[in-house]
């Protein structure tokens, strides 16, 4: 799955204008929530952790209109709680837009 970051970036320019550095910080705060989110369900020890955990990951990449991310989460939400396949993918899409 090829990862496109431009409605982030779009986002970040739009609300920011030319200001990297806010850019930049918000870009990681973005990156910081998505890996705890990803480190929650990685932990979770029940089905309920680890839906709890994808949705709220895809709450936050459709703030940002991650489109690739959104569909992860699916995949996490509509899979086997713990798969780590679907975990494995989320974080490199989550790698890819940091």
């Amino acid at each position: 799955m090829s990862f496109d970051s431009g409605p982030l970036d779009r986002y970040l320019s739009a609300a920011f204008g030319d200001d990297p550095a806010m850019a930049m910080d918000l870009r990681g705060a973005f990156t910081g929530s998505a890996r705890d989110l990803s480190d929650l369900m990685r932990r979770s020890r029940c089905d309920a952790n680890w839906e709890m955990a994808a949705v709220r990951l895809k709450g936050l990449a459709a703030t940002f209109g991650i489109i690739p991310l959104i569909q992860l989460a699916d995949a996490a939400i509509e899979g086997a709680p713990g798969d780590p396949a679907v975990l494995r993918q989320i974080n490199q899409a989550i790698d890819a837009i940091a």
